[in-house]
């Protein structure tokens, strides 16, 4: 079978929708049989979904899936679900919250994301870590259930920070890990606004607090792999924390849920960087060249022109537009998706770059 298109979406149907607390949903999405390839996913990947709104708008967000991954050489999935938690003004996670319900079609971008562990590369006895916050665990739930269940030799410990019990997303599944893999899955739970009968007293996991935690938890030195999922404000904590305690950056995988708008401005154009300009762009095999119009992001000139091209939030989180650029210099904004290999290696944001040199040239199929 030929691989999935670059950004293509599908009508799936919505098997259930299941409450997990008082904000927050679980949907799950069925895949007919002539999709399941096109959904195969690794753990820890994203769906975009996509509604018109009533005005006409086009509404796009993206959720991580979090059930296990498909076997390798397995069927695709027969079914995805995701988690939406509600935000103050969402437009899409109202309408995931008050409207969806079984039977409803929704349109759903195929698997993307890079923060993604692979159970069959993982090395004999792997011991990987996760620090999340919040909605962070949706991934990191799929990562841990898929490498659990498809090495009996790895094992996982899970650092998760919630407000209180009662907003705490997952609280079943992650305790059925912990059932079944009694040995292998470690479990700390911190909670910011409650306190807990038993385990670590409450307050915001900081990193004062994750320094003096994680070394008494784990061999930190010897974990293979760290994955930090959650709000700006807890990733980059726990990301400075690992790097004071000697851990390689290599190791270390980072998805940012939410990015407050004051945390990182858009760093004013050089008076060496030009308006406008023209990009090039391959999407699907097909290339064509379209004029940037003044103060237009790449993505955005490509879109006039490409409907398909792939996007989802559109603030430099998500990662969906990631783009290889083969010619030219440009650009970016805000950057919270990309790793510092990947912006070396001359990948960029389509929706946060602006071309600097009069021709730009970028490569989606990369």
């Amino acid at each position: 079978m030929a691989a999935p298109r670059h950004g293509a979406f599908h009508p799936l149907t919505v098997a259930a929708v299941d409450r997990l607390t008082d904000d927050s949903v679980a949907l799950t999405l069925r895949v007919p049989q002539e999709l399941r390839e096109a959904y195969r996913h690794a753990p820890g990947q994203h769906l975009t979904l996509r509604r018109s709104a009533p005005e006409g708008a086009e509404v796009r967000r993206t959720y991580s899936i979090c059930s296990p991954a498909p076997a390798a050489g397995g069927p695709g999935p027969a079914q995805l679900r995701v988690g939406v938690r509600l935000v103050e003004g969402g437009e899409f996670s109202t309408f995931a919250h008050k409207e969806i319900a079984a039977g409803d079609v929704l349109d759903v971008m195929v698997p993307a994301g890079r923060f993604v562990l692979d159970p069959a590369a993982a090395p004999a006895a792997g011991h990987y870590a996760a620090i999340v916050g919040g909605s962070g665990i949706t991934p990191v739930l799929s990562i841990a259930a898929s490498l659990l269940a498809a090495r009996p030799d790895a094992r996982f410990c899970l650092v998760r920070s919630d407000r209180t019990a009662a907003s705490t997303m997952f609280l079943e599944e992650v305790a059925d890990l912990k059932d079944r893999y009694p040995s292998r899955f470690q479990l700390v739970t911190v909670l910011s606004r409650e306190e807990q009968e038993a385990g670590l007293p409450s307050g915001r996991l900081d990193e004062e607090r994750l320094a003096a935690l994680l070394p008494a938890l784990l061999p930190v030195a010897e974990v293979t792999g760290w994955f930090l999922c959650g709000p700006y404000g807890l990733v980059q904590g726990a990301e400075r924390t690992l790097a004071a305690l000697g851990v390689a950056r290599t190791r270390v995988h980072e998805e940012i849920f939410h990015v407050e708008d004051t945390t990182a401005p858009a760093p004013a154009a050089t008076a060496s960087a030009p308006s406008h300009g023209r990009v090039t762009a391959r999407l699907d095999g097909r290339s064509g060249t379209w004029p940037v119009r003044d103060g237009e992001s790449l993505l955005d000139a490509v879109l006039r022109n490409r409907a398909d091209a792939p996007y989802a939030c559109k603030g430099g989180v998500c990662g969906t537009c990631r783009a290889f650029v083969v010619a030219g210099e440009v650009r970016m904004d805000r950057n919270f998706a990309l790793e510092a290999e990947e912006t070396e290696a001359g990948f960029v944001l389509a929706c946060q770059s602006h071309p600097v040199t009069e021709e730009v040239e970028i490569d989606f199929d990369r």
